[in-house]
């Protein structure tokens, strides 16, 4: 795979820059910039090397239709400001534009298409709207590693047109990877979460032989309670995973591996309850299960102290609530201590962990926070990602 940062002669290059820009806008106002926040660097780089910038990214899901509250005017008028110059949005239409349109005025340097999935082409993963599109531009930069998990026509098809290069972020995100899949250094632990155990299981397979602890917490712990006959009374529960579950333990132990699951509990009547610390077997009926407890928050933080690299991908509960918070905020600080003093190596990913770090301010205390969602997810499951496979 090449890589940007690697090229002298950019100078004056028309870069097809694919972005992932796809943040939460409500009323033309963007709710979280974390994403926009990490391509930053890469159109920095760009603009240092005197390069045409033409951006494309998407927001939503529009389905091939023209939806005004998916445009990507607000992240432009955004940029603008980050970078103290005019951001030209192309509204025509992609297919009655020539490369002779863009880029007219000499000190225009950044011009964004708008939302390319407004064209039913681009999810179609069509060979000639990637031709077409390749037709504007000397060089292709991916630096969208969330969206590479997409065979669409602006990651995948793209590079048989043209020169093709990982960006900063990208590069970024599979570094950061490698070093929880295949560059470890150990004792290396996985914390985790989420509400079905059948959406995680690629990734706890995967990881299993190459990790020494798998810390299951969340609703998919209540799975592993019940099955090992503990009562948790309504809490979340996904049905028949018990083969799941009875595979997971006996690959663990094949491979030396400790599976380790909440030991006490927090729990609450409804989500908007008080908490209460119970032993598992005192879990009543009418109990929901929305965290963890002391003694599995305790047994958690050793863990981490004596491990070397940890990956955190779900919270611990219910973590809105503050009552349901702890387990989940005591994790973040174990981690957060740990960095501080170098001797470990963290990477988190996932929304809602993303969330609980920005909720208690650690997010700066991890050496990796990934944004990319189902990428990331697909990539610890040991998948190739059809948007890396068409740089290499």
């Amino acid at each position: 795979m090449r890589y940007i940062k690697d090229q002298e002669n950019l100078n004056k290059k028309r870069v097809l820059l694919r972005l992932d820009l796809n943040v939460p806008i409500k009323n033309g106002i963007i709710q979280d910039e974390t994403r926009i926040n990490k391509v930053l660097p890469v159109i920095n780089f760009l603009i240092k090397k005197k390069s045409k910038i033409l951006v494309v990214s998407h927001v939503g899901r529009p389905q091939g239709k023209i939806n005004k509250d998916l445009s990507l005017k607000p992240i432009c008028e955004f940029l603008e400001k980050k970078f103290n110059q005019k951001i030209r949005l192309v509204q025509e239409n992609i297919f009655e534009l020539k490369r002779s349109d863009l880029f007219n005025d000499l000190k225009e340097q950044i011009v964004f298409f708008e939302n390319i999935r407004f064209f039913n082409q681009e999810e179609q993963n069509d060979v000639n709207f990637s031709k077409h599109l390749s037709s504007f531009a000397d060089i292709f930069v991916n630096d969208a590693f969330s969206c590479s998990h997409r065979a669409h026509a602006s990651i995948s098809k793209i590079t048989q047109f043209l020169p093709s290069y990982a960006g900063l972020q990208l590069e970024a995100e599979i570094s950061a990877l490698k070093k929880v899949t295949t560059e470890i250094r150990k004792p290396v632990t996985c914390i985790i979460g989420g509400s079905k155990i059948s959406t995680k299981i690629g990734i706890i397979k995967n990881l299993i032989p190459k990790f020494d602890n798998i810390i299951i917490v969340g609703g998919m712990a209540n799975n592993i309670l019940n099955f090992l006959g503990n009562p948790i009374g309504k809490s979340i529960k996904e049905d028949n995973c018990e083969p799941i579950i009875d595979d997971i333990f006996k690959t663990a132990k094949n491979h030396s591996c400790k599976i380790v699951y909440p030991e006490d509990v927090v729990v609450g009547k409804n989500m908007e309850d008080s908490a209460e610390i119970k032993k598992l077997n005192d879990v009543k009926n009418d109990d929901l299960i929305l965290d963890i407890g002391p003694k599995s928050v305790s047994i958690i933080k050793d863990i981490i102290e004596n491990s070397a690299t940890v990956l955190w991908n779900g919270p611990a509960g219910y973590f809105e609530n503050p009552n349901f918070a702890n387990g989940s905020h005591q994790i973040a600080k174990a981690i957060s201590k740990k960095n501080k003093d170098k001797s470990i190596y963290s990477v988190v990913g996932g929304g809602d962990t993303i969330a609980l770090i920005n909720q208690i301010n650690t997010i700066e205390n991890f050496n990796f926070v990934s944004t990319a969602g189902g990428a990331f997810l697909e990539y610890l499951e040991g998948k190739e990602l059809p948007g890396i496979k068409a740089l290499k």
